[in-house]
């Protein structure tokens, strides 16, 4: 039989040994608090943490998929009973769910669609407070998503009770929205761009390209038939890769047999005047490059570098593996440019013959980085060395 005194020494153990446990779980969520910072710190964070989770279903503008996805963050941003995001013709997402009020939605909508202003809609007298917040007949204010000076969508938020705050922070998020849509409307324009100036590349090619290269077939026809049947086709090759309508990006073997289509077509007018040397890794051959920007590179080596030389030229394509990045070079012993005048040039602030140089290095700049464009080194006299850093990984780009 366990005495008093030993119950007594035993509840006096529970209890200290509580009370440390307390005390520890106290300091560290006191600790845990403190690295928190305050609330309004914590608020703060946490808007911020669900505006990143929202905007990228937002990133291809304003459509019912993005908008379904985002509508719960920005309900939870705003803090409201339920959200509505319309465009201008209908709703495109509620949250929560719901298919049978989109007509009443569109309704609020409609004044703020014709305004351009905010709107805030109260409940009817006789409609009772309790409940509302879950129902339609609750408060709402619907804000514009305004795009430039276009109204192109809403953002209703419900509430049994609208105050200043809700409608200042539905404000907020129609504003924050807004940038979102324009900023995918900035992408989509960056792609219709890189788009003209593959069209512009092609474009600058073609003439000057097949007027040279038909009056080289033409010369074989009568003395080396075979041979003139053999440039046809490479021409027809090329041309083919060049015109093609799919795909904004290609591999860098692609690129290369291309190359070598075109300079079979040179060698046909130039003939021991061009020689060319190929140093390629086999690593680097796989490298997704955009479309059409090696090929540019070399014809300009050849039309403005060797051509403009008397006696015979060189010119050599390099490939190495440099750990993340896949290093291609285009170098010519023609002669050379300008640095200055091929500063203007890049810079787009002077006209010239360059434009396939000044459309490769907007082109890499827009899809890497501007840390990506072209590494020219050239003078007057001392040919020209054209050095670009591609990397190795690139998800989304399809071949």
């Amino acid at each position: 039989m366990v005495s008093p005194a030993v119950d007594i020494a035993l509840i006096a153990a529970i209890a200290i040994i509580t009370v440390a446990v307390v005390s520890l779980v106290g300091f560290k969520l006191s600790r845990s608090s403190r690295e928190l910072g305050s609330e309004a710190e914590l608020a703060t964070y946490n808007t911020l943490h669900t505006a990143g989770l929202a905007g990228p279903h937002l990133r291809r503008g304003l459509t019912p998929d993005g908008a379904a996805k985002a509508a719960g963050y920005l309900r939870g941003m705003l803090d409201s009973s339920r959200l509505v995001v319309t465009d201008e013709a209908g709703v495109l997402a509620w949250d929560p769910q719901t298919e049978d009020r989109d007509a009443d939605a569109m309704v609020l909508a409609a004044k703020v669609l014709e305004s351009g202003r905010t709107q805030v809609y109260r409940r009817p007298p006789e409609t009772p407070s309790d409940g509302a917040a879950e129902g339609f007949a609750a408060e709402a204010v619907f804000s514009p998503i305004r795009v430039q000076d276009r109204v192109v969508g809403t953002i209703g938020a419900y509430s049994g009770q609208v105050r200043p705050s809700l409608v200042r922070a539905t404000n907020e998020v129609a504003a924050w929205v807004a940038t979102q849509i324009e900023l995918a409307e900035l992408d989509a324009s960056r792609t219709l761009l890189m788009e003209a100036e593959v069209r512009a590349l092609r474009a600058q090619i073609s003439p000057h390209f097949i007027y040279n290269s038909l009056n080289a077939i033409a010369s074989y026809i009568l003395t080396d038939p075979v041979r003139a049947r053999e440039l046809v086709i490479e021409f027809a090759d090329f041309t083919r890769y060049s015109f093609r309508r799919h795909g904004d990006f290609t591999t860098v073997a692609e690129e290369l047999r291309s190359i070598d289509r075109y300079l079979l077509l040179e060698r046909a007018r130039f003939g021991d005047r061009l020689n060319v040397s190929l140093q390629i890794g086999p690593e680097v051959l796989s490298t997704v490059i955009p479309f059409l920007s090696l090929q540019p590179l070399v014809e300009n080596a050849v039309r403005h570098g060797l051509e403009a030389r008397e006696g015979p030229g060189h010119i050599t394509i390099t490939g190495r593996d440099d750990g993340e990045y896949a290093v291609l070079g285009i170098e010519d012993d023609g002669v050379g440019m300008d640095p200055e005048r091929l500063r203007q040039m890049l810079a787009g602030h002077t006209a010239g013959d360059h434009v396939g140089l000044r459309n490769v290095d907007s082109r890499l700049r827009q899809v890497y980085g501007d840390d990506h464009g072209l590494v020219i080194e050239t003078a007057p006299g001392a040919g020209t060395l054209i050095t670009m850093r591609i990397p190795k990984f690139q998800p989304g780009h399809e071949v």
